[in-house]
């Protein structure tokens, strides 16, 4: 039933949808499921390549049993602003799946995901490693690697102590060094068509290429710089419309 939990019936088609190489939208159509769900069910089972129906079933069945287990550590704590832990674990979770789709590997993804949905968008290391039971350094290989993507920044404060901070100038921040990442393929492919011989069909791949990659990173650049202003406005305001006219509309 959509909107209730995979069967199994359901969790062979999608192993069955996988193996023929169809997207998660189309595969989620199938079932008359949402995307996101198709998302999260193949990436915590193990991935595209790995997923398994019948495994996936048993994980499922089993994670299940644990959250009716009470748990040793007494009564789970209560969310802020009086949100509801299940559908906040469940959110988590599904934003885990989607990055990891994108291409994040699972740490930095659960360590990104965890500090979004963190009201003060920033942990320390320790709180991080509690919070995810991981150990200190699976944090601080996340980190690195988040770091290396311009999607966290570190902070220290005046006990010495680093906090792990995302924030909205940093998603633009990360949205243009993204966009800058093409400028060395653009210019390795410009140095081929030398190598290559101008005219002939290699070399005009690659210009063509090249040409393609430059447009695509000037446009992101030009839209993040007018979209700016829409990661610092508040709920209620009206965005400013940066959105290129189309051809053949006023």
């Amino acid at each position: 039933m959509p909107g209730g939990r995979l069967t199994q019936q359901e969790r062979q088609q999608i192993a069955l949808g996988l193996a023929d190489s169809l997207p998660y939208a189309e595969i989620a159509r199938r079932l008359g499921r949402p995307t996101s769900t198709v998302t999260r069910e193949v990436m915590r089972n193990g991935g595209p390549t790995a997923y398994r129906a019948d495994l996936a079933h048993r994980a499922t069945e089993r994670r299940a049993h644990r959250r009716r287990t009470p748990s040793s550590q007494g009564p789970e704590a209560p969310q802020p602003h009086g949100r509801d832990g299940g559908a906040v674990a469940e959110y988590e979770e599904t934003f885990i799946a989607v990055l990891m789709a994108s291409g994040l590997p699972k740490m930095p993804a659960r360590v990104l995901t965890c500090l979004f949905i963190t009201d003060a968008g920033r942990l320390t290391a320790s709180r991080l490693a509690q919070r995810l039971q991981v150990s200190p350094a699976s944090i601080s290989k996340a980190i690195a690697f988040l770091e290396s993507q311009s999607l966290v920044r570190r902070e220290r404060d005046e006990r010495r102590r680093d906090h792990y901070v995302v924030d909205n100038d940093l998603f633009y921040q990360s949205t243009i060094a993204s966009a800058r990442a093409n400028d060395r393929l653009v210019e390795t492919a410009r140095r081929g068509v030398a190598v290559l011989g101008p005219h002939t069909p290699a070399a005009t791949r690659l210009e063509n290429v090249a040409r393609f990659l430059d447009f695509i990173s000037e446009s992101i650049v030009r839209a993040a710089e007018q979209a700016r202003e829409v990661l610092h406005t508040g709920p209620g305001t009206a965005a400013p419309d940066t959105a290129p006219a189309r051809p053949g509309h006023d």
